[in-house]
């Protein structure tokens, strides 16, 4: 059986969210945010993750300036797609991930005022944006 679990991350220096989504629905729901030092993740974590939802892709999203440009950030989470690829063989792709923190924290602040704007929601939440998103710009629902 071929999954269609997709899997999605909003990736950062200090933490990395982590939602998960079914390409069949085009929905998302957030997993979880992920400690990093320095960008890099506890690896057995994400290969528990990986196992436990075997995602046929991967979606990092790429941070960009508004114009478009790219920052010091932009190439850190591409080493970090890369790395996804390597070590659990999944398609990874890149989806640019603009506004997804402002629009999590307005979804969160909606649901719960301040006390709901945990950064671990943020960034789980800016997950789930990422792929929301990532499912909207492929055509029919479907991945490219």
């Amino acid at each position: 059986m071929v999954s269609s679990s997709i899997i999605a991350f909003d990736f950062g220096t200090k933490s990395i969210g982590v939602a998960i989504g079914q390409r069949v629905t085009c929905t998302a729901r957030p997993l979880a945010a992920l400690k990093a030092h320095n960008g890099v993740p506890d690896w057995l974590v994400l290969e528990r993750l990986f196992n436990e939802w075997q995602p046929e892709t991967a979606v990092v999203g790429l941070p960009l300036n508004m114009d478009g440009s790219e920052q010091p950030l932009t190439v850190r989470a591409r080493k970090f797609a890369n790395q996804l690829h390597s070590r659990f063989g999944v398609q990874v792709v890149l989806h640019d991930e603009r506004l997804s923190t402002v629009e999590a924290i307005a979804r969160l602040f909606k649901r719960g005022g301040y006390r709901a704007l945990k950064k671990s929601q943020v960034d789980a939440g800016s997950a789930v944006i990422i792929l929301e998103s990532w499912f909207q710009q492929c055509p029919g629902g479907y991945y490219r």
